[in-house]
């Protein structure tokens, strides 16, 4: 019997001490830095049917056209695109179904009314499974960027490169 414990206790350890990668990476909505001035940003989780999970692991998700809601004190996240699951069959899901976003009730408060303020909107940042294989979203509340915002960001971004070429030279 003693060995038996013994195998199982270095089964747990050789599981534990496997190296996992740390996040996987599922989408990226790269135009909301480019868009949107980002104020602040919160990791929240993703209410999600099984098809949903199988077709994100596949890296079927597109958050071009995505936003948040603050609905019934509850944030919603519509317009992300999930392609279907090719092996679900007849129980696969909605592609453009709005999902629940999963926070603690004191940063939905504080996000909710930040939210609602002129001007603020709430956006997808990325989406990618955390290490213990969990669906997570960054989200962030953002103010619009003007056109004239837009260029001067282009602007500082140029120098910026500018300055590290020639620092890279010397």
């Amino acid at each position: 019997m003693g060995k038996k414990k013994q195998t199982k206790s270095r089964a747990k350890n050789a599981k534990s001490s496997t190296n996992a990668p740390a996040v996987t990476m599922v989408s990226e909505n790269r135009k909301a830095r480019h868009q949107y001035e980002i104020l602040d940003s919160l990791e929240c989780g993703i209410v999600l049917m099984g098809s949903e999970v199988k077709a994100m692991r596949e890296g079927k998700l597109s958050l071009d056209e995505a936003y948040i809601r603050f609905q019934r004190d509850e944030l919603w996240l519509i317009g992300a695109d999930i392609s279907h699951y090719f092996n679900a069959g007849m129980w696969n899901h909605d592609p453009r179904r709005p999902r629940k976003l999963l926070v603690h009730q004191r940063e939905l408060n504080s996000f909710g009314l930040k939210a609602k303020q002129r001007g603020l909107t709430l956006v997808p940042l990325r989406v990618y499974f955390n290490r213990r294989g969990i669906a997570k979203c960054v989200m962030a509340l953002a103010k619009g960027k003007q056109l004239h915002d837009k260029r001067q960001t282009i602007k500082e971004r140029d120098t910026q490169r500018g300055l590290q070429r020639a620092m890279r030279r010397r």
